[in-house]
Parts: structure tokens; sequence; C-alpha cells
């Protein structure tokens, strides 16, 4: 099976002029395509910046990182972006969409700056099938505050997928939604999945890290704990 994702001993210190943190301690991780894995902890315990390294948004301290066998520790800061963009589909807990932009053009986002040209045929096919995952091309034309917070998680679903990643990153998709549009959420994410998604999920939920078929565990800064379970996908929610 095709590794996607292979982390070796990654560390990860912050230093200032009187402390040194160890967020990341000797952690070694690796995701095949079409797994779903989730990452779950305590406060602190390093799931953020873990996800961070995993997606190139920081860099590791110490250890070795391969993206579709691709050693990142060897990279400029334009070929990191470059990977980031062919690779890395991202799912936030706070959207981050832009206000002023419609739905359609807030998904069309990735393809605009990405360095495969796409025609504008193209571009509306990619972004009208990627809206219609997640059930909303009827909202296309209409701006983010125009949504509840379950469809603004839902276009940032589909912003994330619209560039065809080999993995999803999410993080906490469903820390700003209530629950009954948190559970709708993960079920999205768990049909993804059963589509052939790759997904690595950090989330503070119980019920929602037992959704992945396998569950990682950290706490200061290391895996404790790592199990799998056959396919909790629906009865972890219903």
């Amino acid at each position: 099976m095709t590794q996607i994702i292979e982390m070796k001993h990654i560390s990860k210190v912050f230093e200032t002029e009187e402390l040194q943190t160890h967020a990341l301690r000797q952690v070694s991780l690796s995701i095949a395509q079409g797994e779903f894995v989730s990452v779950s902890g305590p406060s602190g315990c390093g799931k953020s910046t873990l996800l961070s390294i995993m997606g190139l948004l920081d860099e590791a301290s110490g250890g070795q990182y391969l993206i579709q066998g691709t050693e990142v520790g060897t990279l400029t800061a334009d070929q990191r972006a470059e990977l980031r963009n062919r690779h890395i589909g991202f799912i936030f807990q706070s959207f981050n969409l832009i206000d002023e932009l419609s739905v359609f053009n807030n998904v069309a986002l990735p393809l605009r700056y990405s360095t495969t040209r796409l025609s504008r045929d193209e571009v509306q096919a990619r972004v009208q099938s990627c809206l219609d995952k997640v059930g909303l091309s009827h909202r296309a034309a209409h701006k983010p505050d125009q949504l509840s917070g379950g469809q603004q998680q839902r276009v940032a679903i589909a912003r994330a997928l619209v560039a065809n990643p080999s993995i999803l990153l999410v993080d906490e998709p469903t820390g700003n939604l209530d629950s009954k549009s948190g559970d709708a959420v993960m079920q999205l994410i768990a049909q993804l999945h059963q589509q052939g998604t790759t997904i690595c999920m950090v989330t503070h939920d119980p019920r929602y890290a037992d959704m992945a078929p396998r569950q990682i565990r950290l706490l200061d800064g290391e895996i404790v704990g790592s199990s799998h379970t056959r396919d909790t996908t629906h009865s972890a929610i219903a």
C-alpha cells in the first residue's frame, strides 16, 4: 500500500532565551493511501504542532519527513509550497473562508494557485463536483456570512477537495459548531473516507476520534497509544 505520509523520529522544540519547550518528542508515524487516522489528546499535547508539520506549515526541529516519498527537509521554501499545494488539503476549525468571495470562488481558490493551469470549464467542473459532494451546489453564489456554521465548514471541505490532494488534514473540524452540525460534518468526513479519501484528523472529542478506524493518542509530545477498529464511522454518532 502506498505510503502518503512517513514521519521518523520527528521532534519539535520551541525556544526562547529562558526556556525550551518540547512540543514533539521522537514521533514516528506513517499514513497509507486510503486510511482515516485520528489524533487525540489533551490540550497542549502536540496535536496541532504535529498537524502543522505534516501540512508543511511548520518545520520539525529534528527527524525525517517524507510526503509521497519526497524528503521534505531538503526542499526550499518554494518547493515546500509546491509540494503542499499538490498533496495537502486543509480543513480548519475556523473555516478560513474569505467573506468577500462567493462560495464558488472560495472553493476555486486552490486551483487559482495551482501550478497546473486549468481551463475555465475545468475549474467550473471541479468546483461544481466538490459542491455537489458536500450538498451545497445551490449555494454557489452566496457569500460565507449568508451560511450557517455547518454550511461554512462544508464549503471549507469542498475547497480542501478541489485540487484532488493526496491527503486531507483536518484540525478540530467541529470545534466551532453545535453538536448537530458537528455530527453532520463528521458524517460527511466519514463518507469521504469511504469513497477513498485519505484523512488525518486532530480532535479533542473522543466520540469523533473513535470514528476513525485508526486512532493515535498523544501526551506531552509523544505517542502513548495506537489502536485500530474495524468500522465505527456510522455507529459513533448514531
